[in-house]
């Protein structure tokens, strides 16, 4: 069984073999297991059950997503929803910083924060610090780490194109991003 978390509704791929009972957080519909709750699924003897997952603070380290709320020409700020694969509950966000110098690895002393981020990015990061009382400082240093959903001026998806550009689908337009890397990859 993976250690990947699922979401209500989602299906549960089941090992060959006879079926599992059911325990907590799990339900049977169109004739496929599927999860109640937000978790991992794991099994105590021949029961297949999803223990709920507990959200928690960032730490340094933690992989968080978050949108970006505002910018200034030193830092972006951010609203983290998610830490560690595991969504805070509404409400209960967090607040993180990215500054100039944690966009990318080289070429610190180029980077402009208007070129990598806009307002209302989906940004994926690394907690590097608790920061101030206030917010946790965030890094995009790392080729998995940046961008991972941008909507357009037009209102369309966009699609990342390179490491620092996306392009709208519905124009073509190209706007500069501090992409992630895709994973898979």
């Amino acid at each position: 069984m993976s250690s990947d978390v699922v979401l209500p509704g989602q299906p549960i791929p089941l090992p060959r073999g006879p079926a599992p009972q059911r325990g907590n957080g799990i339900y049977s519909r169109d004739g496929l297991v599927r999860a109640s709750l937000v978790g991992v699924p794991s099994y105590e003897g021949s029961t297949l059950l999803i223990s709920r997952a507990r959200p928690h603070a960032p730490s340094p380290n933690s992989i968080v997503l978050g949108s970006v709320t505002r910018l200034s020409p030193q830092q972006a700020m951010l609203s983290i929803s998610v830490v560690d694969g595991v969504p805070l509950p509404p409400g209960e966000e967090f607040t993180g910083v990215i500054r100039v110098q944690d966009v990318r690895a080289t070429e610190k002393d180029r980077v402009k924060i208007a070129d990598c981020f806009r307002g209302g990015d989906v940004v994926k990061g690394l907690v590097l610090s608790l920061g101030d009382a206030r917010s946790y400082y965030v890094t995009t240093a790392r080729n998995d780490l940046g961008v991972i959903f941008a909507t357009s001026e037009a209102g369309a998806t966009m699609e990342p194109v390179s490491w620092q550009e996306m392009r709208c689908p519905r124009t073509g337009r190209i706007e500069k991003r501090k992409c992630a890397k895709p994973e898979g990859l």
